[in-house]
């Protein structure tokens, strides 16, 4: 499988950098981080968007699905508007032309009316909506376990297999 993670300018940019660390090895993977993802990064955790012409910006490179972990209001309007201005928001638009899988992890709260707005708009058109939500169900004693639990959904959501939680009703 080819996978994109694209990580836009929320809070929790850290959370996407995992997801992308935590593909397994015999997947090809493709990161994209915008100009306020970096800055967002910089700021959480001490850590070019800019080339519509990479690879990953057209429907022949043939990538399998795109996570987009934190997705901002910003990139998820823009998503949902079909504007393309941008690496990640191009990726974006390729990936729903293409009818492949797309997972938006929203990192916002409340979520305003416009923000829902465009999560209709995006679901319909096929994208899957998956902010990180926890699972109390899955033995969480740490962050990493909570982290693990949102990032092995999100895997769930693109086909990939994994054993980052404890699913329902196991033990």
């Amino acid at each position: 499988m080819k996978i994109i993670v694209g990580i836009s300018g929320a809070s929790a940019a850290s959370l996407g950098l995992k997801a992308y660390d935590l593909i397994p090895k015999n997947h090809e993977k493709y990161l994209v981080v915008s100009k306020r993802a970096k800055t967002v990064l910089q700021k959480e955790e001490g850590y070019d968007n800019d080339d519509i012409s990479a690879p990953i910006a057209s429907g022949s490179f043939g990538s399998d699905g795109m996570l987009i972990a934190p997705c901002s209001m910003n990139t998820l309007a823009k998503i949902s508007c079909g504007i393309a201005d941008n690496l990640l928001t191009r990726a974006a638009a390729v990936t729903i032309k293409e009818k492949r899988r797309l997972v938006l992890a929203p990192r916002e709260m409340p979520f305003d009316p416009i923000a829902l707005k465009n999560m209709l708009r995006l679901s319909r058109l096929g994208a899957v909506i998956a902010p990180p939500i926890l699972g109390y169900y899955s033995d969480r004693q740490t962050i990493e376990d909570l982290e693990r639990f949102i990032i092995g959904r999100w895997f769930d959501l693109l086909g990939i297999e994994n054993d980052l939680y404890r699913r329902w009703g196991s033990r």
